[in-house]
């Protein structure tokens, strides 16, 4: 039962993620609203080792959310699920757009997919920085790290390191 609901649920995470990986993170909190299959605080150490590893960043969720909820098999069915319907709209929005990449309506339907994708992305790290808030060394580096990114348009790998080596920093200057 357990792997028919992870296909179903990974399925409609490819179905309807428009927008990268990332766009995928709203999905994968309320699986973990939903089912427990991880908490909060795994769902956050999942998105930061998908940022981190080569490959898709929602692939790379779908894979260790399903080896989280059930092992090896687990994760392969996350992971195909995921893609399957990309596959499939891909080969079909290729054949469709090429006709009707003029249309007003294609146009505005894709259009408004952005904003959308925005909304639920905000909510989402709402959501995940809600228990962080009170921890005032996090939010220090959240900050810094705001504004070099808005400052210095640098890759997101060089912020994630520089907020992996600032963590560990203030860890050991806390011990």
């Amino acid at each position: 039962m357990i792997y028919l609901l992870l296909i179903f649920e990974f399925f409609k995470i490819g179905l309807f993620s428009f927008g990268g990986g990332y766009a995928t993170i709203p999905f994968l909190y309320h699986i973990s609203q939903q089912y427990n299959w991880y908490s909060l605080n795994e769902l956050t150490q999942m998105i930061a080792v998908a940022s981190i590893t080569p490959g898709p960043v929602g692939i790379n969720a779908a894979t260790y959310a399903g080896l989280k909820t059930a092992g090896i098999t687990g994760s392969l069915a996350a992971t195909i699920s995921e893609m399957i319907p990309s596959l499939i709209l891909v080969i079909i929005v290729s054949k469709l757009l090429k006709k009707f990449s003029d249309n007003f309506y294609v146009k505005s339907a894709i259009e408004t997919l952005k904003p959308i994708s925005c909304a639920l992305l905000t909510s989402v790290a709402i959501g995940l920085l809600s228990p962080q808030i009170s921890d005032i060394k996090a939010m220090l580096i959240l900050a810094i790290l705001l504004l070099l990114s808005w400052k210095s348009k640098k890759d997101p790998i060089f912020y994630m390191l520089i907020a992996g080596v600032m963590g560990v920093a203030v860890k050991l200057i806390t011990q």
